[in-house]
């Protein structure tokens, strides 16, 4: 074997190939995508820095691994500080909502007016939601109420699981075209999120029920009930949205002391369409029908109202 002199090492130490470092251009191109915040942008950025620089694939990936280091505590740190807020919010702390509104007035042959107004809030904590629901029709025609429905619904729900949740209602309606001036429901039960999507969400409960109705002939009547809903919403667009809410109620005719009951089945369902007009306000049509299967003697079956009305979200 032959022994090379050691005057040669330094030649051939510098003589070796050295690992080719990242072009200032290129890290300069990376540093401004990271600095703008868009991870969309740094990820096209990163593979374009790949494909350019294959000889510096190491160091790229170097800087890719850091940026989901730093992300993923980012990330972890304002999901701690979120979660400490809503342990310290108070009762009327993280309300969100939307508001919505229309109103008609037509005179001369026919002397009308008519206004449609709602209200939805919801809070989410940690484990518990709450939803309140506020919905007013009022009608006047030729100087006689035609139309006068209100509703007003509460709902907490308590997260069992990532999909599965328990839930309370309590529920007022009035509505005596369909002949009833008071009608108040009380349920709980479970419910399960069938799609939990960031741009799609259904979910469905179901659980007993106790429903108090008093008629506007005087009459009363209090019945055990079964209760099943289901809400659906799909994100179409960014300004783009379809609604669908849907609830019944079968009562079991809950007089022990009556033979023969005459029990009744309740459905009230609302398609919406939203678009969007502004980052806060939209218009919305939407189409609501509600069903009983025995009214009171003088009122039908089946009732059905369309809206357009201005949402304003908050």
């Amino acid at each position: 074997m032959t022994k090379l002199p050691l005057l040669a090492l330094p030649v051939l130490l510098f003589s070796a190939p050295a690992a080719a470092e990242l072009p200032e251009a290129a890290r300069t191109m990376i540093d401004a995508a990271i600095a703008s915040g868009d991870a969309e942008r740094v990820e096209a950025v990163v593979a374009t820095a790949r494909a350019a620089f294959p000889g510096d694939a190491g160091e790229i990936d170097a800087i890719w691994t850091q940026y989901q280091a730093d992300q993923a505590e980012i990330a972890a740190a304002q999901a701690a500080q979120e979660e400490a807020e809503l342990r310290q919010a108070g009762l009327f702390d993280n309300w969100s909502g939307e508001g919505q509104i229309g109103a008609f007035q037509s005179s001369g042959n026919t002397d009308e007016f008519g206004v449609t107004a709602a209200l939805a809030l919801e809070r989410e904590g940690i484990d518990w939601e709450h939803r309140l629901r506020l919905t007013a029709d009022y009608r006047r025609l030729n100087g006689a109420t035609s139309r006068e429905q209100f509703l007003a619904r509460y709902e907490p729900r308590y997260q069992i699981s990532e999909r599965l949740f328990a839930y309370g209602l309590a529920q007022y309606e009035r509505d005596r075209r369909q002949g009833y001036s008071s009608r108040y429901a009380l349920s709980g039960g479970i419910g399960y999120k069938v799609i939990d999507e960031e741009n799609m969400e259904l979910s469905v409960k179901a659980g007993p029920a106790y429903r108090i109705t008093q008629f506007t002939d005087g009459t009363s009547a209090s019945r055990l009930a079964g209760l099943f809903g289901a809400d659906f919403a799909w994100d179409i667009s960014d300004n783009l949205k379809f609604t669908q809410d849907a609830s019944s109620t079968v009562e079991t005719g809950g007089e022990a002391l009556v033979i023969v009951d005459s029990a009744n089945t309740s459905i009230s369902a609302t398609t919406g369409l939203e678009a969007g007009l502004t980052d806060a306000l939209s218009a919305r049509l939407s189409w609501t029908i509600e069903y009983d299967s025995n009214p009171p003697a003088g009122a039908v079956k089946t009732d059905t109202l369309s809206r357009f009305t201005l949402v304003y979200g908050f």
